[in-house]
């Protein structure tokens, strides 16, 4: 099996690593000048990504400190020494500070898995300097990481799934201004909701696709999944035909760039963007389930949550979707626990039958 477009879709992930890498630098500036030996101290086990996110939550929390602890003090110039005053109890205060604050003149409020995060990120960077011998102390380990509470799965149910197909390909139920937009792109948003719902693609992979990751000869495409792995998946003939039509609606339209090798165009012929493919999304489930919230993710789940009642296997589903600990699937799709109490409601008998009476 032979994917041509292996290095050129490593290089998509490339170009996308450098802009998270560039980004960092700029908040660098505004960071104590130890987090830069923090993240370079973490490098070599932690993607750009997470680097990136490293510093958004140490922003906040630099900032925090300003206003709260060392009133005034600019967050480029806090050193080591100050780290080591931060107590349990200023930690705790900023996890109650996270509820409301504000931050780059707009108000902001963060849910406890946000909470957990930001102190997550807090954690690892005191965690460092302490093993470094750099600090004495390290106060993060006295506090508690917020309860996180189950949240509500949702999904798209089967019918469901059915409709917003239907509102894709037909474009009933869209508001008139769209209509236009909907005849030049049905075909894609088409093939991409197909994907989604055919396969439980992340939105990061579809982004990242090219024309040549797939392989109809056994339907099977090529992924660089959460880490930089690279993984083979497949995909039914359904999905197949609804990538085939794209495929061929783009080989017909001249204003493709020949140079172009992203599976998915936006309609300026580009690569489409992860916030593209979330309002397209957005824009076709709001017709369908007004009142569900649905993202990427949540056909993802419902993708998950369909492989399970087929297949009864949680570890299938696992590897599917390419999640490490089979308890990531098992927390995300509440229908594996629903199925198995609709199971066993009938198991325990309260009135026994005479063999006469059957």
């Amino acid at each position: 099996m032979c994917y041509n477009g292996f290095m050129k879709n490593e290089s998509y992930y490339q170009e996308r690593n450098l802009k998270n890498l560039d980004r960092i630098d700029e908040l660098l500036v505004s960071l104590p000048p130890f987090c830069e030996d923090f993240l370079r101290g973490v490098e070599n086990r932690t993607s750009p990504l997470t680097r990136l996110n490293y510093c958004y939550d140490l922003r906040i929390f630099f900032d925090f400190l300003s206003k709260k602890k060392f009133r005034g003090k600019d967050a480029s110039s806090y050193t080591l020494e100050d780290i080591e005053q931060v107590t349990d109890t200023d930690l705790e205060i900023f996890l109650s500070y996270l509820t409301n604050y504000q931050f780059g003149g707009r108000r902001l409020s963060c849910d406890e898995r946000a909470k957990a995060r930001k102190l997550s990120t807090v954690r690892s960077l005191f965690k460092y300097f302490f093993n470094k011998g750099l600090i004495e102390v390290n106060n993060t380990a006295k506090v508690s990481t917020p309860k996180l509470h189950e949240k509500e799965i949702i999904r798209l149910e089967s019918e469901e799934v059915s409709a917003i197909l239907d509102v894709a390909e037909d474009g009933s139920g869209l508001p008139s201004h769209a209509s236009g937009y909907h005849e030049k792109t049905k075909i894609r948003d088409t093939a991409i909701l197909t994907l989604f719902l055919g396969t439980g693609i992340r939105i990061s992979e579809l982004v990242g696709l090219n024309n040549e990751s797939l392989n109809f000869s056994d339907n099977s495409f090529l992924v660089t999944r959460k880490g930089g792995n690279q993984a083979i998946l497949y995909f039914s003939e359904e999905v197949g035909d609804a990538l085939a039509a794209y495929l061929a609606q783009k080989e017909e339209d001249p204003r493709v760039p020949q140079d172009e090798h992203a599976l998915f165009l936006s309609m300026q012929y580009r690569r489409i963007t992860v916030r593209a493919v979330e309002n397209l999304v957005k824009k076709y489930a709001k017709i369908v389930s007004p009142l569900k919230k649905i993202t990427p993710h949540k056909l993802r789940s419902t993708y998950g949550t369909s492989l399970y009642r087929e297949t009864g296997d949680i570890y299938i589903v696992a590897d599917v979707l390419g999640h490490k600990d089979v308890n990531t699937t098992r927390k995300h799709y509440a229908a594996i626990t629903e199925d198995h109490r609709r199971s066993v409601a009938n198991a325990v008998k309260l009135h026994k039958k005479d063999e006469d009476d059957e």
